[in-house]
């Protein structure tokens, strides 16, 4: 089924290659003024859960919202071709032409940012695209050791992650002090409920990936986000991106961690509107 602009629920976008992607399109709410649609990309090892607050106040201030979960992760199947940025844009391609959305505002958080950016340098129809929220992400240098694709892919780890407290401590580093604890636990969830496998496939995937080079042509409007304490991604590598993006600007997010979709998600809500205003 093809949404339409005024199409709200819960659909399927089947793939080119077999993978079922779970995606939930939300009308604005009556009576607000109608804005650009909005699409959401959640990092690796996290869901469409990620986005709550953020689709919240976006449905509130009169956008229709459309999140998914990225292949093999919650609802979404992983489909017959091997895991690559290159891959999911083209996933994030389907889904904008089954929601009728390809003049959206896209919102990557992390590895949702990495297919946000493979799709704006790659794609014929990218420059419809109203404009890039990219938080915690870049362009390139994301050059996964093999020590952490090990850990990523250990059922050890899975086992770990599932006790509260243990998986607590584990991805205490992913995130910024003074995060609520529920928050942290979300993200922890996230973390446990998504297989060894696809942890894995997602984290090695973009060993080389950098499209550079391919971003200093793209000129959708970009702002760009990135905590201050991010440990995951370093912030130099956020500001580069936003160098070579014609129209970015950056903007560090002081005593942040690399989860800002959870730990600041009213910045990118702000965001989005100052996107969609031009």
């Amino acid at each position: 089924m093809t949404a339409t602009p005024d199409t709200a629920g819960e659909l399927t976008v089947r793939t080119d290659d077999g993978a079922d992607l779970a995606v939930t399109v939300l009308a604005p709410l009556t009576g607000t003024p109608r804005a650009a649609d909005v699409v959401l990309l959640h990092g690796w090892a996290h869901t469409r859960r990620a986005w709550g607050t953020v689709t919240d106040r976006l449905i509130r201030a009169g956008h229709r919202v459309v999140l998914y979960d990225q292949r093999g992760h919650g609802a979404s199947t992983l489909g017959r071709t091997p895991v690559s940025v290159e891959r999911l844009s083209a996933d994030l391609a389907a889904v904008l032409g089954e929601t009728d959305a390809r003049e959206a505002v896209l919102v990557g958080h992390s590895g949702g940012g990495f297919t946000a950016l493979t799709y704006a340098a790659t794609s014929p129809s990218a420059g419809r695209l109203r404009g890039l929220v990219l938080l915690g992400t870049a362009a390139h240098g994301q050059d996964t050791p093999d020590s952490e694709v090990k850990m990523m892919g250990s059922e050890l780890f899975s086992r770990a992650l599932r006790r509260p407290w243990l998986g607590g401590r584990l991805l205490g580093s992913t995130m910024g002090k003074d995060v609520d604890p529920v928050v942290r636990d979300v993200n922890r969830q996230m973390f446990a409920a998504t297989t060894p496998r696809v942890r894995a496939d997602f984290f090695r995937c973009t060993r080389g990936w950098d499209v550079r080079e391919a971003l200093k042509a793209v000129t959708t409007p970009a702002v760009v986000l990135h905590g201050d304490g991010d440990k995951v991604i370093d912030i130099a590598l956020a500001e580069t991106l936003a160098e070579v993006l014609p129209g970015a600007r950056f903007e560090p997010v002081p005593g942040a961690g690399h989860m800002l979709a959870l730990e600041r998600p009213l910045l990118a809500v702000a965001a989005v509107s100052e996107l969609a205003a031009r």
